[in-house]
């Protein structure tokens, strides 16, 4: 939130310490001719003390701060026009990098210090205290975005003038202190993002003018002090994701608050109950309550309808009870209502049609009972609705399959009941659809056609009947569908085998028979998808159906006599050894409740199977001392089979609504690519409540932790120059090695893994996209990638294709040699790290090259001329992430432009060495 009291000034926090001299150093004080006398030449020293401990990486002052000029027409210096002394220094947005030099406490007469977002770390020097223009007229500070650390200066408290404390997105740590309460003037104070612990100190009531208190993602604790009730003007309260505890009767104070806009208290251990009256007496100007992800008890207070500002209600996640109250549905602003995951009961108000504005409405896993109410359809906003896990009981003629800007609808696990309208579905634009684990009985209605932006549909587990209707054959948007659990007859529509996305599809438990299509996502089904259909013939070998008879009009007597002399004692034979199988596996002890692994994996894994129960032992019953990592979907452990293998454990979440597709997006492309640099799959393992992929396990992490962690070893210039050229090389053969394309969709470090012998592997294929033939180059893609990776058309059109991989790349080759991800903080204001690069493009490359390379190399003269090796490296990554895919390469040619640069350093550098030696 802008505040005009900062006038053009976001000013370094000081230390208030007593005076001291600072010696500049007889290095510097040789550029100014020896002199230290307390006049302009000691400024223009210590502006070089302070240029010359910065590694500006952008080369600004490099170029600008030169003796060509005087230093008072220094970009970001100002100086006082009488003696010529410098009064302010100000660079904020620059990428510095470095620790901030004492020198600075040698400029007497600085008044404005604006340093904001520069990349500094380390602690603010004692020197600046010294800076006595600044200690009482002061009126902003500014550090977010720094790496600065410590604790915050006490003395911070003498400022009484100071209106701004920003000190946010730093490593701050210690307590909050007491004599910030002693800043009477302050309007913001931001102290977010930072590792802050202790309580909320009592004296910040005393900070009267106060607009703004920002103390989110800190580990704070104790409770929050009443004192905060004196802040009359207060408009925004934000303390969220701490450690604060105690009830929630905190809220008396702040009804004295009445212009209080925006309460965020989530993510904390806050008990207790809403308090009807202190909830009611809130301000009137609230807009955004937010206190989900707590321990808060009771019922909802039907006083919160006094607050007729309220555009958010989030409350999920904690353990309120008994009926949503009537009254919210008075909150004609209200945008969003999320009660989720709590102990609700009761029935969904009737009156539910008067939230106009309602745009997302969660009751996700409560109690609620009763039927959906027709007033819903008057809700003509509403793009998300989800009543799963409840006890609803309508029938499907309601309003749930008339709302027109519908875009997710989840409704599993109810008890609903009837048939879908025939003719009446009209949710043109949804694409989540979710009403599994219900009573719905009757045909799949056609009208279900007008969804064509569906791509995941889930009608399982209902009495639904008939066939698949053919009309659905304008879903070919669909990733998934699973129609299992029904009594479902007829053929297996052969459409479903041209539909270019679908990569999940399940129809097992059904009544289907005929001819199991070929093609598409059949090339990869498994057996447990169609199981259950006892009448089904002909598909892959693999999936273990009879071939198909051919139809005649009636049967012929040498067929009758084939039939009994040949197919019933074969049939008996089989029946004989599929029990005598399971005789076996049971005298091994395997029981129902094991899970075994995927019965088409047998060409990738040697038939190895896998129980949950191995993976149960192998993991130490998942123990977080064997968790590699986290991702959007589930965990990956570190376990040991009973083989002694040791392996890569990816096991999914299953609640998440992507994690199913995530697996079957992963299976179908690590069984279908097979290379020394990808990732290699042991087996799987899986069933309707889990799932889980055993991958290689890859020792020596991944390329994220050796470029940015510090973690593991450091990798000089020809090692990351032949790490990307495998990534390439794997990359090349995912996008040209055989009949399908596979599109990664999310390449970036933290998805390259070494083995044992540090050979490249590219991993996590949980949003990979199957491609039928060459042709198919562009797919639609509903599961994001990952900031700064993905391509533009990507990230705001969600248009994949093999381009869209050459970019990733590109942007991770500009890293691998600058060091930087496209995430850094230096990125900011429209600079990125490709716009960086192709800035120093190709005259000062070595500005922006990893400064590690330049001094670690085993023989550095080699990237000393930027235009030998650098130039050409630069250039292929500038080209393979330029804005349009149309000037991208392909990737074939980017492996063999690689291969030429690694031939020509390979050879360098031996000439180099025997130079060497020769020496």
């Amino acid at each position: 939130m802008a505040h005009p009291s900062i006038v053009a000034m976001a000013i370094l926090a000081i230390s208030l310490l007593p005076n001291q001299a600072v010696s500049t150093g007889p290095s510097v004080a040789r550029l100014v001719g020896g002199s230290s006398s307390n006049n302009n030449n000691t400024d223009l020293a210590a502006l070089l003390a302070f240029r010359y401990q910065l590694s500006d990486p952008l080369g600004v002052l490099a170029s600008n701060w030169t003796s060509e000029a005087s230093f008072c027409r220094w970009i970001g210096v100002s100086c006082s026009r009488r003696r010529q002394r410098v009064t302010a220094l100000e660079l904020p947005d620059l990428p510095l990098h470095g620790e901030l030099s004492p020198h600075l406490g040698n400029l007497s007469f600085l008044r404005v210090l604006n340093l904001t977002s520069t990349d500094l770390f380390g602690s603010i020097p004692n020197d600046l205290g010294r800076l006595s223009r600044l200690l009482s007229q002061l009126t902003a500070i500014s550090l977010g975005g720094n790496h600065l650390v410590g604790p915050i200066p006490s003395a911070l408290g003498n400022l009484s003038m100071l209106s701004v404390l920003d000190v946010s997105y730093s490593n701050l740590s210690g307590q909050i202190p007491m004599e910030l309460g002693q800043l009477r003037q302050l309007t913001l104070l931001h102290l977010g993002y930072n590792q802050l612990t202790g309580p909320i100190p009592s004296s910040i009531g005393n900070m009267s003018e106060l607009l703004d208190i920002y103390l989110t993602s800190n580990e704070l604790t104790g409770t929050v002090p009443s004192t905060l009730g004196n802040i009359r003007s207060l408009e925004n309260l934000v303390i969220d994701s701490n450690n604060l505890n105690g009830n929630i009767d905190f809220l008396a104070s702040l009804c004295n608050c009445q212009q209080l806009q925006f309460l965020i208290i989530s993510f904390n251990p806050f008990n207790g109950a809403l308090n009807p009256i202190y909830v009611g007496n809130l301000s009137t100007n609230l807009q955004i309550f937010e206190a989900d992800n707590n321990q808060i008890i009771g019922g909802i207070p039907a006083t919160l309808s006094n607050l007729s500002s309220l555009i958010s209600i989030r409350l999920a996640n904690n353990q309120l009870s008994q009926a949503i109250p009537v009254s919210l549905t008075k909150l004609e602003n209200l945008q969003e209502l999320d009660l989720s995951t709590n102990l609700l009961s009761g029935q969904i108000p009737t009156q539910i049609g008067m939230l106009k504005q309602l745009v997302r409405l969660l009751l996700r896993e409560n109690k609620i009972s009763g039927s959906i109410p027709d007033s819903l359809a008057n809700i003509t906003f509403l793009e998300a609705i989800d009543l799963s896990n409840n006890k609803l009981s309508s029938t499907a003629e309601t309003s749930l399959f008339h709302l027109p800007n519908i875009i997710q609808l989840y409704a599993s696990h109810n008890f609903l009941s009837g048939t879908l309208p025939p003719d009446s579905i009209i949710m043109q634009a949804v694409n989540q659809m979710d009403i599994s684990d219900n009573r719905f009985v009757g045909h799949i209605p056609d009208s279900l056609a007008n969804c064509r932006l569906l791509i995941y549909l889930n009608l399982s587990h209902n009495s639904f009947d008939a066939s698949i209707p053919d009309s659905l054959h304008k879903l070919a948007s669909l990733e998934a569908l699973d129609l299992s659990f029904n009594n479902l007859s007829g053929t297996i529509p052969s459409y479903l085998a041209n539909f270019s996305y679908l990569s999940s599809l399940n129809l097992s438990f059904n009544d289907l028979e005929g001819q199991v299509p070929i093609g598409g996502v059949f090339s990869n089904i498994t057996l447990q998808a169609l199981v259950g259909n006892d009448r089904l013939c002909g598909g892959a070998a693999r999936l273990g159906f009879s071939p198909c008879l051919e139809k005649c009009d009636k049967p012929h007597p040498t067929h009758r006599r084939y039939f009994l002399r040949f197919v019933i004692p074969a049939a008996t034979i089989a029946v004989v050894g599929i029990t005598f199988c399971v005789y076996l596996l049971r005298r091994r002890g395997i029981k129902k409740a094991d899970v075994k692994a995927s019965i088409d994996m047998d060409d990738l894994t040697s038939h190895r199977t896998v129980s949950y129960y191995e993976i149960l032992r192998a993991t130490d019953n998942f123990s977080e001392d064997n968790q590699l990592g986290r991702g959007s979907f589930g965990k990956v452990f570190k376990g040991q089979l009973d083989d002694g293998m040791v392996v890569a454990i990816k096991v999914l979440d299953m609640q998440a609504a992507q994690a199913v597709r995530s697996f079957d997006a992963e299976c179908n492309a690590l069984r279908m690519a097979r290379h020394r640099n990808l990732i290699r799959i042991i087996t799987t393992c899986s069933n309707l409540d889990f799932r889980a992929l055993l991958l290689q396990y890859m020792p020596n992490g991944s390329l994220e932790e050796h470029l940015h962690t510090g973690s593991r070893p450091y990798m000089g210039f020809f090692r990351r120059l032949v790490i990307m050229l495998d990534v390439s090389i794997a990359m090349e053969y995912l996008h040209h090695g055989y009949y399908q394309v596979v599109l990664h969709c999310d390449l970036k470090p933290s998805n390259v893994l070494f083995d044992e012998e540090m050979t490249a592997h590219v991993a996590d294929f949980g949003i990979a996209k199957l491609l039928l033939g060459d042709d198919c180059s562009v797919v639609s893609a509903s599961m994001p990638g990952t900031l700064g990776y993905m391509a533009p058309e990507y990230a705001f059109m969600g248009k994949a294709s093999r381009k869209s991989d050459v970019f990733s790349f590109g942007i991770m080759l500009l890293e691998a040699f600058t060091g930087k991800r496209p995430t850094d903080a230096m990125f900011v204001g429209g600079l990125s790290l490709r716009q960086w690069v192709s800035e120093a493009f190709p005259a000062r490359l070595i500005d922006v090259t990893d400064n590690k390379l330049l001094q670690d190399e085993v023989c550095p003269g080699l990237l000393s001329s930027s235009d030998t090796f650098l130039a050409p490296l630069f250039e292929l990554g500038l080209m393979c992430s330029s804005e349009s895919p149309e000037q991208r390469m392909a990737m074939n040619d980017v492996v063999a432009k690689l291969t030429e640069i690694k031939k020509d350093y390979s050879v360098s550098m031996q000439q180099a060495l025997k130079g060497l030696e020769m020496q």
